[in-house]
């Protein structure tokens, strides 16, 4: 199983051959039309569903291989989805940034670009492709990478959905102000996936930024559980992708109230790290 370190590795070769096209990833950025406001997807009085477009995963092997993104996405839609998130990495989850951009074409959600971002150059190439949001995994990144990414994707139009596995990751998160913070409850380094464990930092997340619970998430029960810490969406990939009804399994995961959560520092410094 590639675990973080591999896939950043493999990132990053993608990374130098992409730098060699900035200058036309820039003036195409600098041309492309306003995305979908991501803010405005969220705020309603119940847990928002965001759903994935994923073909396969290093954890749970072959999903959806022979998935149609825009068909997948109009299913998604129809069920309620708030946004969608649509995986790009190629060798390790088997998206391409074609299947951001027939996403973009299909419904007109929100679309958050998943991927693994660690460089200006994905930025310019994610707002060319249509994205509203994009995600930036604070693990991946050291802290001046990550500053300096979500200063470039708010200057390009780009929500920042900062992704964080522990108390200290979630303080450096916060201290950026991004529109959305995803706690994510697999671990990257083992994959291991613990989505009990992950309610203290859901509710340390300051009011003003979205909270969103990442992986693990399958059934009603499940968001009922999040939703409990305070979370304000979920994303969930597997479990939708392989549904043989999208638009009922997201159905399905809707409707839970949303819930008030509490954000002190001092509950930040007790969660989980």
């Amino acid at each position: 199983m590639a675990l973080l370190g591999d896939i950043l590795t493999v990132t990053r070769e993608r990374v130098r051959r992409l730098r060699r096209t900035r200058p036309d990833l820039e003036r195409a950025a600098a041309a492309a039309a306003p995305a979908p406001g991501w803010p405005d997807a969220f705020g309603g009085d119940t847990v928002a569903v965001i759903a994935e477009v994923k073909r396969r995963s290093p954890s749970a092997g072959e999903i959806a291989p022979d998935l149609h993104p825009g068909r997948l996405a109009r299913s998604y839609a129809a069920g309620g989805a708030a946004a969608i998130s649509v995986l790009t990495d190629g060798p390790h989850f088997g998206g391409t940034l074609d299947d951001l951009m027939a996403v973009r074409q299909a419904v007109p959600l929100p679309v958050l670009r998943k991927d693994f971002l660690i460089d200006p150059v994905q930025l310019f190439e994610s707002r060319a492709a249509g994205a509203s949001a994009v995600l930036l995994i604070v693990r991946a990144l050291d802290p001046a990478q990550l500053r300096d990414l979500c200063d470039l994707a708010r200057e390009l139009g780009l929500a920042r959905l900062v992704e964080v596995h522990t108390a200290a990751e979630l303080d450096r998160a916060a201290a950026l102000a991004p529109e959305a913070i995803g706690v994510n409850s697999r671990d990257l380094d083992t994959f291991h996936v613990a989505l009990g464990a992950i309610g203290p930092l859901l509710a340390a997340v300051p009011e003003g930024i979205i909270a969103v619970a990442e992986s693990g998430i399958a059934t009603r029960d499940d968001v009922d559980l999040v939703a409990a810490a305070g979370a304000d969406a979920v994303l969930v990939g597997t479990a939708l992708a392989r549904a043989a009804d999208p638009a009922r399994a997201v159905a399905a995961l809707g409707e839970v109230p949303r819930r008030p959560r509490p954000t002190s520092r001092v509950q930040r410094g007790r969660a989980a790290s």
